[in-house]
């Protein structure tokens, strides 16, 4: 399978030769960098009316009516405003001019660059590039955009192309250019030891399996789990037609784990790492799953099917058993779970659950840093109740409506034990809209706080 964005130049160059000058204001800077320029330009930029908004630029003109130089207004997050500049610039090279932190800045132009294209076109326009050292090229700003992109790829690519079999051949793809070891468990052998997520994916025309990646020898042990149903039809229990529209987004929590993955391996991170993606389709046959089936999990609890419709916890429910068995320093699993956390949260901002409230934190205060936020929900133990029936199988949807975020991930935490240090993320992984630097499509979102917070487990427990 061929992922364009993982050899991607990102629209930087390291040739900086006749690069004009990209400089970086605030509005209270905007004065004093008038002072630094002609006359000529400074009076240029009070009749333009430029007063270094966010994201607002003006070009400033040479004596023989080229464009020199251009001014950039940056607020709250630089990250976006360059974002929107690297679109808005006129072709050929920019350097930055900033005190500001370059990394950032080099990200948010890197994200700007991202397209997603099913057939290829020739397109005569010539973009703006960014000077960018040839000493920062494979740092982990490179890496986070190699896995961001890989993230988007896998989401925005069709089901017929990202069958189960399509996610295995991409996992399969990043393992052997990280240098990673991977191995699947499909068929008979899946059904024995992974019987829920077989029991999901039976159905399909592309067999379930559960992926398995591993990598590094020293430091913690970071175990990354990725919910990967390629289609949602909503099984038996049918979608309407308009809700099974983006539905190849599915396997969005699969995408996350091998984006993150992906920077972590190639920024070097000095630690052990196990990717665990449950992939399936949830699909609909003769061997579909069916509404009160009771069924086995690989941790032995019976299960009792509420709903077919909610089949990535089912999934995760043995992906999850398998991780912990390791005991890792960090368990994360990233899902397109369920609505109620867009209820709760809406579509931009992830639902954050954990069983160390500390860890929480600590993602959460890095997502805010960087701009990529998440939010914590409670797993609020009464709710347990919810999930109890009369005959002594656990209801993977519970008895009410109400929390369905929550009931969601306490039916996760009965498979990953509330003594580790688990986090689920429930995710959109979807933009509905273009922004600058996030275009509509999908989204790796929270994947930049995660690889903060397993940056700084790993600096700080290097052992």
């Amino acid at each position: 399978m061929q992922i364009p964005h993982l050899t991607s130049d990102f629209g930087f160059t390291d040739d900086d030769r006749d690069a004009r000058a990209l400089r970086l204001v605030r509005r209270e800077t905007l004065e004093a960098v008038k002072q630094d320029l002609s006359l000529a330009q400074s009076a240029w930029i009070s009749q333009m009316g430029f007063d270094a908004a966010a994201g607002s630029l003006c070009l400033l003109p040479e004596a023989d009516g080229t464009i020199g130089a251009a001014l950039l207004g940056i607020g709250e997050t630089p990250l976006w405003d360059v974002a929107s500049a690297s679109k808005t610039l006129p072709a050929g090279t920019w350097k930055l001019q900033t005190d500001e932190d370059t990394s950032l800045l080099y990200l948010g132009w890197g994200l700007a660059h991202y397209s997603f294209k099913t057939v290829e076109t020739d397109d005569a326009k010539t973009d703006a590039r960014l000077f960018r050292p040839k000493s920062a090229s494979s740092d982990e700003i490179g890496a986070l955009l190699a896995g961001t992109s890989l993230c988007r790829d896998l989401i925005n690519l069709p089901a017929n192309i990202m069958t189960p079999a399509g996610l295995e051949d991409a996992a399969r793809h990043v393992a052997d250019s990280c240098g990673a070891e991977m191995t699947t468990t499909i068929g008979k052998d899946l059904e024995q030891t992974c019987p829920a997520i077989h029991i999901v994916g039976r159905a399909a025309e592309v067999p379930p399996r559960l992926i398995d990646m591993k990598w590094g020898t020293h430091g913690p042990l970071i175990t990354l789990i990725g919910k990967g149903i390629t289609f949602d039809t909503g099984g038996l229990d049918l979608k309407p037609s308009r809700a099974m529209e983006m539905m190849k987004k599915d396997m969005g929590g699969a995408a996350h784990v091998l984006g993150l993955a992906t920077a972590i391996m190639r920024s070097g991170l000095k630690l052990r790492l196990r990717v665990l993606i449950a992939a399936a389709e949830n699909s609909v046959s003769e061997r579909a799953m069916r509404p009160l089936d009771i069924i086995d999990t690989a941790q032995g609890t019976k299960v009792e099917v509420g709903n077919t419709d909610a089949e990535g916890r089912l999934v995760l429910a043995d992906a999850l058993y398998y991780a912990k068995a390791d005991e890792p320093d960090l368990m994360l699993d990233f899902a397109t779970l369920t609505g109620a956390a867009r209820v709760a949260l809406g579509t931009e901002c992830p639902a954050l659950f954990a069983n160390q409230p500390e860890s929480a934190q600590r993602l959460v205060s890095l997502g805010a840093e960087i701009d990529d936020p998440l939010w914590q929900l409670p797993l609020f133990a009464p709710y347990k109740r919810m999930l109890k029936t009369d005959h002594g199988a656990l209801s993977s949807t519970g008895s009410s409506g109400y929390g369905g975020a929550i009931t969601a991930a306490l039916f996760l935490q009965h498979f990953a034990g509330d003594h580790l240090n688990w986090m689920h993320i429930d995710v959109m992984a979807w933009n509905l809209g273009n922004k600058p630097g996030r275009p509509r499509g999908g989204e790796a979102m929270g994947l930049r706080a995660c690889y903060a917070l397993i940056k700084e487990m790993a600096d700080t427990n290097p052992s």
